[in-house]
């Protein structure tokens, strides 16, 4: 008997803590409650702008636009080319070159190695 009224006793204890809890934030209903740091406004603004993007092209347009640059600016600077964009581009050339074997081997290595930094 004295088990099943001390599970009670903490049951109203743990709901009475949750609605004191949860009261002032919800009852908050005024400019102080959704006022928002600078950051989280940049944060906000540049989510909004980013709708539409993913993977990579979402990261990179978020982490130039967190950081205070324009939409436009990532765009005009080169950017770095990733290992699969680097794979194809070397693909493609090595094919219009008709390269195979050894050749096409040695193509591929060194045109990996330095392939151009914009895509």
């Amino acid at each position: 008997m004295s088990m099943s009224l001390r599970l009670l006793a903490i049951s109203a204890a743990f709901a009475f803590a949750g609605a004191v809890f949860a009261s002032p934030q919800s009852s908050m209903t005024g400019p102080a409650a959704k006022t928002l740091t600078p950051q989280q406004q940049r944060m906000s603004d540049c989510n909004k702008s980013a709708t539409g993007k993913k993977g990579d092209d979402r990261k990179t347009f978020m982490s130039s636009c967190l950081k205070g640059q324009t939409a436009a600016t990532p765009m005009a600077a080169p950017t770095k080319m990733t290992q699969q964009q680097k794979m194809t581009s070397c693909n493609a050339d090595a094919k219009t070159k008709a390269l195979a074997g050894a050749d096409r081997k040695t193509f591929m290595s060194s045109c990996l190695k330095s392939a151009p930094a914009t895509p």
